[in-house]
């Protein structure tokens, strides 16, 4: 590795121990970002594993937000850790991280489900996905402020741009593993409980890490001030208790990092929750789209790191904000034409209208995932969003619910609380469950009529098979006569004999209806069980999406390549750990960990699937005019100071 470099003065290859100290901070960093990751690119499954208790579209953001939740407290491990790291040294704080991380991800794919435990499997969950943020707020500051403090003048930039590439490839390492199982298992078996391997594969990769990390040395510009006794006693009181370094963390956080997170995590984990949520695209196909977006676009943090040696990182940084800032809506626009056709050739030509009572619809931002949505309206809304249907509301006084029009049908909603007391009145000998199936019962009368309308307008909806008890036969052909059964040929294929406690757990049969029978006669009917949004995989224009997630990643590539340089720049030494990690986590783990939970709670409550992007685009253009206007050129500044 004879890297060299033109800028500044004393150009020279990359010593030995230089590139030592590259890899080294890199590779630790690369396997603890993919475990972090992990969480993000399987929230489908662990969704289902661990919140099943709860509606689809509050499944999907409390899944998120519990995958926020580790981006959270980041900014909690920036002060634990760099004030560590400030007292004791760079390398003994990166040990410590990358145990409390590779740990708590290996338990994860032990946790048992909700199914097995209940409430205590998502308190859990989040548990250790806030050890796993702890870890991440330490370990970033760190591995770049090494990395720094071995760079010689005029090649910062270039330096610690490997140490940006390593958030990337840890991505593309989890997408790659979580590829491989899933080709080797099935999907089947992948979703059923072969999702667990990747996280435990991450003991093997923190075994690796571990030992690394032993064999590194302290930083010389950290070693050098122990020396001469110029250590802070208090690093985090001297770094945000003095207003001259405070008023740095609070231009680095609004005037760079902000603008730079929302970024990054637009081009990355929104993109694909775009791809697979949104549009319907097999996660499949969608994480290996978004692998080789990553594989192209890798090599720009270095080049972008090596270009901020020459022009400066400010315009490099802010250059991607404003291009991000203006093409975002155009970008998104051609990923679901790509993506989805159909879908996006419905949305064009039928938009449903929602017509409520006033004040029944509510902002469906569940926080604690404990907000229950309940009404007409959020229950209509809700169907919508998960179905990426745009809708527009019309508040009548006269309403007495919630009614849903697609093109000339009109599917009237309810309210599930309302629902179950009319239930409970009616029925006094219902018990809780008796009382819950009914209302679930009513849902699914709701949203089969409101599929069949999404599918004669054109929308991409298409049906799983059914699993129908022989004894129950004739009732569900009379409760759906649109598919225009016909019992004697159903009864002249094939059935199957089901044991009856799994044509139980599959909801066959009821305990009652199976009675003393060891085994139910089961047919399996196509194209007549539950509505699902499909992505026709023979219609995704695959290159147009690459192309596009491509761009999306130049405009990461730019605001994230130079910005460990820029920050370790905008730091002295006795306090950079501290001072540097701080903002940096507070940018990344709030405004970008809550970006896809914002956005996705933001298009839900205006009927729009692209309205969300209007988070990154405004926090991305007002941090650029900050950053124009206070921030200054880092690029020559002296680092030992």
């Amino acid at each position: 590795m004879a890297y060299t470099s033109q800028a500044g003065s004393g150009a020279r290859p990359m010593t030995a121990e230089e590139r030592k100290v590259i890899f080294a901070s890199s590779l630790g960093t690369v396997f603890e970002w993919y475990d972090f990751y992990l969480y993000g690119s399987l929230a489908t499954f662990i969704g289902a594993a661990f919140f099943a208790d709860f509606p689809e579209a509050t499944r999907n953001i409390f899944t998120l937000l519990a995958f926020a939740a580790g981006f959270l407290v980041r900014p909690f491990g920036a002060l634990v850790f760099g004030r560590l790291g400030d007292l004791v040294g760079r390398k003994y704080t990166f040990l410590v991280t990358i145990l409390i991380m590779g740990l708590s991800t290996f338990l994860v794919g032990l946790l048992p489900g909700s199914a097995s435990i209940g409430i205590w499997a998502p308190v859990l969950l989040i548990a250790l996905r806030l050890l796993q943020g702890l870890a991440i707020g330490g370990e970033y500051g760190g591995a770049a402020t090494y990395v720094a403090e071995h760079a010689p003048d005029g090649r910062r930039g270039f330096y610690t741009s490997w140490i940006q590439t390593t958030a990337t490839l840890g991505l593309f390492l989890s997408l790659l593993i979580i590829l491989g199982i899933q080709i080797s298992l099935g999907k089947t078996a992948f979703a059923d409980w072969g999702w667990r391997i990747p996280f435990l594969v991450s003991s093997l990769l923190l075994a690796v890490s571990v030992w690394i990390r032993m064999k590194m040395n302290e930083s010389p510009a950290f070693q050098k001030m122990k020396e001469e006794g110029k250590q802070s006693k208090a690093p985090i009181s001297e770094a945000f208790g003095q207003w001259k370094n405070a008023k740095i963390a609070i231009l680095a956080l609004f005037g760079a990092v902000a603008g730079q997170a929302v970024v990054w995590y637009s081009g990355q984990f929104y993109a694909l929750f775009f791809l697979t949520n949104v549009l319907k695209v097999d996660a499949q196909a969608a994480n290996i789209m978004v692998a080789i977006a990553l594989a192209l676009g890798t090599f720009l943090f270095v080049f972008f790191g090596w270009l901020s040696d020459r022009i400066g990182r400010k315009p490099i940084i802010l250059g991607g904000m404003i291009l991000a800032a203006l093409t975002y809506f155009p970008i998104f626009n051609g990923l679901t034409a790509a993506g989805n056709p159909a879908l996006a050739k419905a949305q064009a030509s039928v938009k449903a209208v929602v017509t409520v009572q006033p004040n029944d619809c509510h902002f469906q931002f569940n926080l604690t995932g404990t907000a229950k949505f309940t009404s007409a309206c959020d229950i209509a809304t809700s169907f919508l969003t998960k179905n990426s249907v745009p809708y527009s509301v019309v508040v009548d006084p006269a309403a007495t619910t919630a009614v849903v029009k697609i093109n000339d049908a009109t599917i009237e909603s309810y309210d599930s609380t309302k629902t179950a007391a009319d239930i409970k009145a009616k029925n006094p000998d219902f018990d809780a469950t008796k009382v819950s199936d009914a209302v679930k019962a009513r849902n699914g009368a709701f949203e089969k009529q409101a599929n069949l309308a999404l599918k004669a307008a054109g929308y991409p909806l298409v049906r799983d098979p059914a699993k129908v008890a022989e004894s129950k036969l004739a009732g569900f052909i009379e409760k759906n006569p649109e598919l225009s059964l016909d019992i004697a040929a159903i009864q002249a294929t094939e059935k199957t004999m089901v044991p009856v406690a799994a044509a139980i757990k599959d909801k066959i049969v009821t305990a009652e209806e199976a009675g003393s029978a060891t085994e139910i006669p089961v047919f399996t009917i196509a194209d007549a069980g539950a509505f699902k949004m499909v992505s026709n995989p023979a219609d995704i224009n695959k290159p147009m999406i690459v192309g596009l997630l491509f761009v999306l990643m130049i405009y990461v590539t730019m605001v994230y390549g130079p910005m460990a340089a820029m920050l370790v720049e905008m730091f002295p030494t006795r306090i950079r750990y501290t001072g540097m990690s701080l903002p940096y986590h507070i940018g990344n783990g709030w405004f970008g960990g809550l970006l896809p939970a914002t956005a996705f709670a933001m298009s839900a409550a205006k009927g729009d699937i692209f309205y969300g992007l209007w988070y990154p685009v405004v926090i991305a253009a007002v941090c650029a005019v900050i950053g124009i206007i206070f921030l200054r050129e880092t690029k020559n500044n002296d680092i030992n100071a």
